[in-house]
């Protein structure tokens, strides 16, 4: 058993309930962490036989780009995603990031976390 983790992703997207979230965008920051094993492609050295790091950052930005109202929604449909092109995957952490969210105070991020 082994893990894949993509740390500090950084994506400018348009989530949040609020008109000027959709027009203004913020940056996010996603972290995923899959648990897999990685047996047989630590012998084959075949990229085939690994959850590939690339196709990964490729589906967290994918459904990043894709407006939500609710990080939760992003953070499911990522892991649906990862799921569904990965089968090997035998569990996945998300969690999505909104830098300065627009609540009123002086918030440097909120967060939230998701696990399949």
């Amino acid at each position: 058993m082994g893990k894949v983790i993509l740390s500090d992703i950084r994506i400018y997207a348009f989530h949040g309930c609020m008109e000027e979230e959709e027009r203004i965008g913020s940056d996010y920051i996603v972290n995923l962490e899959v648990e897999t094993d990685m047996t047989k492609a630590s012998v084959s050295d075949d990229l085939n036989d690994a959850v590939d790091y690339v196709s990964l950052n490729a589906i967290v930005k994918e459904e990043m780009s894709v407006r939500s109202k609710l990080l939760e929604h992003v953070g499911q449909r990522i892991i649906d995603r990862v799921l569904k092109q990965f089968p090997k995957v035998e569990a996945i952490e998300v969690s999505v990031a909104k830098q300065n969210p627009p609540i009123g105070g002086d918030v440097g991020e909120v967060c939230v976390c998701l696990k399949a």
